[in-house]
């Protein structure tokens, strides 16, 4: 599907399930990584994650186009838009639209390191562990303000 198709798809479902016309721009949005979709306040545009097509399905993408769609007429409406708001809660059940999309399929993978390293002072010897690199030319010990040097890196734990 391209963003004319998503365009002809969003304005279709405005009228089928709102009874009114959706007269602004929707297009897919690579960069969107944690959600659905997301309704421009200042444009009224509409973006999707195309990952949701791709991955769930045209259900749950039309799911998430009746979302956004519900903030889009309540803040055109002057109505509470926000999720929290109680106009909102209730145009999401009239028209049977999610308040949370689902979970993708394959979640990125967190960029952790399980890599130790072990810093120690040369004067006291007092020991520090941490996950992240310590400039030695720069930071000097706690205890007795000897300077630090890097004993070894270990690894998991």
């Amino acid at each position: 599907m391209e963003d004319k198709e998503l365009q002809k798809l969003v304005e279709k479902v405005s009228i089928e399930s709102f009874g009114k016309p959706f007269r602004h721009k929707a297009s897919f949005n690579s960069r969107l990584r944690s959600t659905g979709g997301r309704y421009l306040l200042g444009t009224h545009n509409i973006d999707i994650n195309k990952k949701y097509l791709d991955q769930l399905g045209l259900n749950e993408l039309i799911g998430i186009i009746k979302h956004e769609l519900c903030h889009y007429h309540l803040h055109l409406e002057g109505k509470g838009y926000q999720h929290r708001d109680s106009d909102f809660k209730m145009l999401l059940k009239k028209v049977g639209a999610p308040r949370f999309c689902s979970p993708l399929l394959d979640k990125p993978k967190k960029r952790t390191s399980n890599k130790i390293l072990l810093y120690q002072c040369t004067k006291c010897h007092q020991q520090y562990k941490r996950k992240r690199s310590i400039d030695i030319s720069r930071y000097v010990c706690g205890k007795c303000r000897g300077k630090l040097k890097k004993v070894i890196e270990l690894q998991g734990q």
